[in-house]
């Protein structure tokens, strides 16, 4: 196991200022409030770094086989490729309105057609209701397909890349992909600021009916897989300061072993959560900036490939 490390003061003073802002828009007793309660925390600090749609992005929000969705199209869209962009929240928080500037940014600058999708949470709709709402939009949608998810909604598009068809790539950001506890990072940055392990814990008890046992099953968790050579091209961004950070690493390990094209970045410095940072911290800027760049990058061979 890893030494934990419990000073992050060496972070970035802009990072710094990005954690110390999303912490200010939590009660101090936010732990002892209902996940409807949660939500509200969520939606109001995620508002605070909303940002205007670029120019020409146009969008609109209709249900794809019964799930709402979002859908960006931003005025350079080129087509014959859909981006499909599942939310983080630890399956619990989030929604359209929490990752709505960062999927027009994504849409915008990858010059692709986006879909958002707003899967159910738990513990209303615990595994496997947003795994199944999350194959039923890209199974509905025709031609090829990039998945994209943070957090959360990483470990959605693995899971759905690992089982569908039509998938050109997949990006994935600070994913949790059921990594075995005894990964570095889950001791290293166990107190990590943003996400610690104890709320790793806690997501996952309320996923699943049966606890965090449930972590066993591979729709749930990409990592318990038997095998990963039929996966698509994957580009991977972790962040450093971060307990799911070896999830990643561990991910595109058994992704290379495989024969997958994949492409790992640890980014360093970051937390969990990062890309709200985008506008306010350079570090963040820069992932992002790799993140659209992935992102148009496959959906380019899968043009091409047409």
């Amino acid at each position: 196991m890893s030494e934990m490390m419990r000073d992050y003061s060496w972070l970035a003073e802009d990072m710094r200022a990005f954690i110390d802002q999303t912490n200010a828009a939590y009660p101090p007793d936010a732990a002892g409030f209902t996940e409807a309660e949660q939500r509200v925390f969520y939606d109001r600090m995620c508002k605070l770094f909303d940002r205007p749609h670029p120019p020409g992005m146009t969008t609109e929000d209709r249900a794809i086989a019964g799930v709402p969705c979002r859908i960006y199209t931003p005025a350079t869209a080129l087509p014959g490729v859909t981006a499909v962009f599942f939310h983080g929240g630890g399956f619990v928080v989030g929604g359209l309105h929490s990752h709505d500037a960062v999927c027009a940014e994504l849409s915008a600058g990858a010059g692709v057609r986006l879909i958002a999708v707003d899967y159910r949470l738990a513990p209303e709709h615990r595994h496997p209701a947003a795994y199944d709402d999350a194959m039923a939009v890209v199974a509905a949608l025709s031609g090829p397909k990039v998945l994209v998810g943070d957090s959360a909604g990483g470990n959605l598009a693995a899971c759905v890349a690992a089982h569908q068809t039509g998938i050109a790539g997949q990006v994935l950001i600070y994913p949790g992909l059921g990594g075995r506890p005894d990964l570095p990072s889950y001791a290293r940055h166990a107190e990590a600021p943003m996400l610690t392990l104890a709320d790793v814990r806690y997501y996952a008890e309320i996923r699943f009916s049966n606890g965090a046992a449930g972590q066993d099953d591979p729709t749930a968790a990409p990592l318990r897989a038997k095998g990963f050579a039929h996966l698509p091209p994957t580009a991977l961004f972790a962040a450093e300061c971060d307990p799911l950070a070896s999830d990643a690493v561990e991910y595109a390990a058994r992704l290379a072993e495989a024969g997958v094209a994949v492409s790992l970045s640890v980014e360093p410095g970051m937390v969990h959560g990062y890309l709200r940072a985008r506008h306010m911290a350079k570090g963040a800027q820069a992932s992002f900036e790799r993140i659209t760049q992935a992102l148009a990058g496959f959906a380019a061979s899968a043009r091409e490939a047409q």
